[in-house]
């Protein structure tokens, strides 16, 4: 049978998620990288060929 009774010890409760866990997340790493690369060819295009 199975035991249903409430245990005295609280289960830990999930701690807040900042900055760090959606850096974490793939599609945006890799929507800042695409757009990091777009500013980056932009300036190099300006700095090197106007």
């Amino acid at each position: 049978m199975l035991d249903t009774t409430q245990s005295d010890a609280a289960p830990p409760q999930e701690e807040p998620r900042g900055c760090l866990f959606a850096l974490s997340q793939p599609p945006l790493m890799i929507f800042l990288a695409v757009i990091g690369s777009l500013l980056l060819i932009a300036a190099l295009h300006d700095l090197l060929l106007l």
